[in-house]
């Protein structure tokens, strides 16, 4: 039974590292040739504000263009398009 367990559960550490390498490689490459790497996103800052009574404001700003990836995981430092594409309302602290 624990040798059951402990395959399974390497097999899929093995399959989400393959899976992470393959994307990687996919963006780093650009295959398919002709694939954009790059992406870009207009997202909405929404400043929150910390009030005394201990309620959040939030202000909006200025939409700003953000650099997204095409891929299925964050690479390079940006975010993937599919994800950034669905959460446009970036929120900042202060």
């Amino acid at each position: 039974m624990k040798r059951a367990l402990l395959w399974t559960v390497t097999a899929i550490v093995v399959i989400a590292a393959l899976l992470y390498v393959g994307d990687y490689c996919s963006l780093r490459f650009q295959i398919p040739g002709g694939r954009p790497q790059f992406g870009q996103v207009t997202v909405n800052p929404l400043y929150a504000i910390h009030v005394k009574s201990g309620k959040i404001q939030y202000e909006p700003g200025q939409q700003e263009t953000d650099t997204c990836v095409h891929s299925l995981f964050p690479h390079f430092g940006s975010s993937p398009c599919w994800y950034l594409s669905r959460h446009t309302d970036k929120i900042i602290n202060i």
